[in-house]
């Protein structure tokens, strides 16, 4: 196969999935996994696709700070589906964690006025969709207010987490990467988020499909500290795979 026929199925695969891995290529093409770095290095090179560690996608991996009321308006069926289904994970008289960003707010709005819970969370829009839930005891963390997605972080908020333990915690995030796990935009935000994981027993991530292949600046955690991952249909098929080899449960709605 020459140089020009590797280049024409690689884009071919890319259009179809939207990522292709290294590794994969390397099998189906009959080649060194040198040979494909140097051909994706091209593609990349005239303005193809976007190169990162062992994989290549279509679109730019990198996600900026982007404001919730921006974020809120976007793929607004898909969450409210994710969020949805994101019930059925709920028990009554748990005790769980919910993060921050427009999803788990859907999520937040979504429970039901009379489900006995404890909620901890340091969004102050998830505080706000819940105030009306007699049956749900709110604990809000307290801290510095990033204003773009309206939670608290910080040493007071990551001080105060360290004395509870929870059941679940829900979760959205703005990247999950295959070679760098689960990634927000703003670095206090993931640690506090890393702080959520180990606080709990069960991790669900609740992330529409636009958020697969992408990293951001804060790294949270690895794929390996998420049990179940809510998403719509648009996920990469490869990454479904990707994820259910490593023993998360990937539910599609």
């Amino acid at each position: 196969m020459t140089q020009a026929e590797r280049h024409r199925y690689i884009l071919d695969e890319l259009g179809k999935a939207g990522f292709v891995t290294v590794s994969d290529l390397s099998k189906s093409l009959d080649v060194t996994m040198v040979t494909v770095r140097k051909d994706l290095k091209i593609l990349e090179d005239k303005g193809l696709l976007y190169r990162s560690h062992g994989s290549a996608t279509t679109v730019s991996p990198y996600v900026s700070d982007r404001s919730v009321q921006v974020k809120k308006l976007e793929q607004v069926e898909e969450k409210t589906a994710i969020a949805s289904k994101a019930l059925e994970y709920l028990e009554d008289q748990e005790a769980i964690i919910i993060g921050s960003g427009t999803t788990v707010v859907a999520f937040a709005q979504a429970i039901p006025k009379n489900k006995p819970l404890t909620v901890l969370t340091a969004a102050m829009n998830v505080s706000l969709a819940l105030l009306d839930c007699q049956d749900v005891e709110l604990v809000q963390l307290g801290g510095v207010v990033r204003k773009s997605s309206g939670s608290a972080v910080g040493h007071y908020a990551e001080q105060m987490l360290q004395n509870f333990a929870c059941n679940k915690l829900f979760l959205s995030v703005d990247g999950i990467s295959l070679d760098h796990g689960l990634t927000t935009s703003n670095m206090m935000e993931a640690h506090l988020n890393a702080q959520m994981i180990a606080s709990v027993q069960k991790t669900i991530v609740l992330a529409d499909s636009k958020k697969f292949g992408k990293k951001s600046f804060g790294k949270i955690g690895e794929l390996e500290d998420v049990d179940v991952i809510i998403t719509d249909s648009g996920i990469p098929e490869i990454y479904q795979k990707r994820l259910e080899e490593r023993g998360i449960e990937v539910v599609i709605v």
